[in-house]
Parts: structure tokens; C-alpha cells; sequence
């Protein structure tokens, strides 16, 4: 059974950077397309990156594009997702997901993946 844990959150004032890792077990992410989505007490998990299966197409919600930055490396069985600039509203719990829909076409909704971390904790405040 596939499983992936994200690492990486953390405090964080604003203007700073922080990296997200996903990393599986259980099973290879090579075949998968792979999202991060976020969310907030109250609020919709909501996808904010994907990367398709070979990294070279990449998808962003319009609150974070040029900002952050989702990659893969398949040698690793991992993926990332480089925030840079952070802000206050970025504050999130943040949770990557496997097995998404085409990434070329959007990053999809929580129910289109398959397989999810239980999430880490991004704060971003002064």
C-alpha cells in the first residue's frame, strides 16, 4: 500500500522561504500524477500545484504562482514544493496527494486523488 509523510513545515516570518517534501513508501510515485493542496480551519481543502509524471509540466493556483515551486525527483520517490515570498495567508495546513488527474489540464479537487500524507504545518507570521 502506497503511503507518503510530507516534512519540511514550519514558522516562517513573512518574505521567507521555506521546502515541503513528499516522500513515499509502499510503492513507486514515477507513475503518478502528483499535486499539494492546503487548507485552512473552516475552509475547502484546495489544490494549489501539480507536476505530472515526468516534471516537466507544472500547473499553479493564480495565489501562488511565481511564488512557489513543485518538482519531483522519481530516483528519490519524492516530490517538493519550494515556497518562496511567503505570506500571512499562506498559513495552512499543507498535504500532498498521488495519483491526480491530468495535470495539463488543472490540479483537480481533493476527491480526484487517491493517496494523501496526513499534512504539515506551514505558519507564516511575524
Amino acid at each position: 500500500q502506497l503511503q507518503v509523510v510530507e516534512s519540511g513545515g514550519g514558522s516562517v516570518q513573512p518574505g521567507g522561504s521555506l521546502r515541503l517534501s513528499c516522500t513515499a513508501t509502499g510503492g513507486t510515485l514515477d507513475k503518478y500524477f502528483l499535486g499539494w493542496f492546503r487548507q485552512t480551519p473552516g475552509k475547502e481543502r484546495e489544490g494549489i500545484a501539480c507536476v505530472d509524471r515526468t516534471g516537466r509540466s507544472t500547473n499553479y493556483h493564480s495565489s501562488v504562482k511565481g511564488r512557489f515551486t513543485i518538482s519531483r525527483d522519481n530516483a528519490k520517490n519524492t516530490m517538493y514544493l519550494q515556497m518562496n515570498s511567503l505570506k500571512p495567508e499562506d498559513t495552512a495546513i499543507y498535504f500532498c496527494a498521488v495519483d491526480g488527474p491530468l495535470c495539463e489540464i488543472g490540479i483537480g479537487s481533493k476527491s480526484d486523488y487517491m493517496y494523501w500524507g496526513q499534512g504539515t504545518q506551514v505558519t507564516v507570521s511575524s
